[in-house]
């Protein structure tokens, strides 16, 4: 894999100036998603439509998707001189990284209850987004990301290693609340109850918005930054989507959470 990719990069200074563009595009790409996310939901599960293409099995699509984001990182670590990786700051920010996707790549989408298909175009677009960033996020920290010895020790890295913690323990745990709210053989939704889920619509996506400040705050560059922001513009519209849904859907939904951050928003 260095013979190919040494092929496509003159010089290290060049691939490195790629990695930051297309930090960048991401930060751009995250605007136009917020922007058309105020006017669309994004459609999958309870807004799914044959607008977006032909249905895809909730699990295979959740299966296939994600597992970019996992097998192109391990190639590159595995597959390539990563220099980096000797490094205890880059092993611990890779460890996180990993530490997430095994989870959402290998186990989540087995353990998904039902579900409504993922459009074609869902499916495509979430599987070129995770070529894209397990690409551009651990090519840098495995070949290209420089940290003092001590920068474990530091307070950044300290408080988003915990940040990132808290917020895929949240994560994990709403989304076994949504996995059990359906008893076997039942359809159809109903209010989650139990964990974050008393005060906001959106745990599951606060969760998952928290990992990745946390991931930004422990790496602090401009791949991790943009990797935070998207997830943001794209799941901060899911938890306000979702909470209006409720809202309409359940006249006894509870007033008093919020959509996405408790007490506040």
């Amino acid at each position: 894999m260095d013979v190919i990719l040494s092929k496509l990069f003159a010089s290290v200074g060049d691939e490195l100036h790629v990695l930051d563009c297309m930090a960048y595009l991401m930060i751009l790409m995250a605007a136009c998603t917020f922007i058309t996310l105020l006017f669309e939901n994004v459609p999958y599960g309870r807004y799914a439509t044959s607008r977006y293409g032909f249905p895809v099995n909730v699990k295979f699509a959740w299966f296939v998707q994600e597992l970019p984001a996992f097998l192109v990182p391990l190639c590159l670590v595995l597959g390539t001189s990563a220099s980096k990786t000797t490094h205890l700051p880059n092993r611990l920010l890779l460890a996180i990284y990993f530490c997430h996707y095994t989870q959402r790549s290998l186990i989540y989408p087995f353990l998904i209850r039902g579900g409504k298909s993922t459009p074609f175009a869902s499916f495509a677009l979430a599987f070129v987004f995770c070529v894209y960033n397990g690409y551009m996020q651990v090519r840098y920290l495995s070949h290209y990301a420089d940290y003092p010895a001590d920068w474990v020790t530091s307070p950044y890295f300290i408080t988003g290693s915990l940040l990132w913690l808290v917020g895929w323990l949240v994560n994990i745990h709403s989304d076994h609340i949504l996995r059990n709210l359906r008893k076997s053989g039942e359809t159809g939704y109903r209010i989650p109850q139990g964990g974050l889920f008393e005060y906001v619509s959106g745990a599951n996506f606060f969760g998952e918005i928290t990992e990745w400040a946390g991931f930004a705050l422990a790496g602090q560059s401009v791949q991790g930054v943009s990797f935070f922001i998207f997830t943001l513009s794209v799941l901060a519209s899911r938890a306000f989507a979702h909470h209006r849904w409720y809202l309409q859907k359940f006249e006894d939904y509870p007033k008093s959470r919020k959509a996405l951050v408790p007490f506040i928003l």
